[in-house]
């Protein structure tokens, strides 16, 4: 009986050590790049030359992270799919998919504007910021990641965590967690929010769940293998 259970678990158990993975990379990384990137459009409007190369430096290594982090991302939400696995709602489901892929296109769409305005800046920095261009982007880019990205990253929180609830895959805090924050990011509640910031709860608590499946995916697989 002990070998027909530890053969089972086998047979999915990469699925959840694979979601913990994708999630903490995509996580970390996302987290590094949104702070980069929210640093950069929160600066005001005076700025110089020198600042203006030294955003740029930052804009360009976070923008290197974000095809990996959305990687990492469809990575963690295919797997945490497989989790779900029979008891998986089609209307959750559907809306679960959909804003991951809308937000990941939300994150593209932000960073393809920044990055083509950085391109096109190539030696001419100072008449970028003289001109105003520099405002104009970094409005733009900044209106699409904190409005349209932060929103679409509230709906899968949402849809993701009312999964966890009929599930019960994770505690349920986790979820009430989830759902709580993802209020407070699609009403864009509070001043922090509509500075973009808040976007930040959203891969820390990609993180808190990552770990969970990961610990908890060792917990399960140490009881299986346990002498009966």
């Amino acid at each position: 009986m002990n070998q027909e259970k530890t053969a089972a678990f086998r047979a999915r158990a990469t699925a959840p050590k694979a979601a913990a993975i994708a999630g903490i990379i995509f996580s970390l990384m996302l987290f590094t790049s949104l702070v980069l990137l929210l640093d950069v459009f929160s600066k005001g409007t005076d700025i110089n030359a020198a600042q203006y190369a030294t955003s740029k430096r930052e804009i360009q290594f976070a923008l290197n992270l974000v095809p990996f982090a959305s990687i990492a991302f469809l990575w963690f939400v295919g797997v945490i799919r497989d989790r779900f696995g029979d008891q998986e709602d089609q209307f959750f489901s559907t809306v679960f998919l959909g804003s991951g892929l809308l937000f990941i296109a939300m994150l593209f769409v932000s960073s393809a504007v920044t990055g083509s305005f950085f391109l096109l800046s190539e030696n001419r920095a100072q008449e970028i910021v003289v001109f105003g261009y520099y405002d104009i982007e970094r409005v733009v880019a900044r209106e699409i990641l904190t409005n349209y990205g932060v929103r679409m990253a509230g709906v899968f929180m949402i849809s993701t965590s009312s999964l966890f609830l009929r599930t019960r895959v994770i505690p349920r805090w986790f979820a009430w967690l989830g759902v709580s924050l993802a209020a407070i990011m699609i009403l864009r509640i509070g001043y922090i929010n509509r500075l973009g910031w808040i976007f930040l709860s959203f891969p820390l608590w990609v993180l808190l769940v990552s770990i969970y499946i990961l610990i908890d995916n060792y917990r399960k697989k140490k009881e299986i293998q346990a002498p009966q």
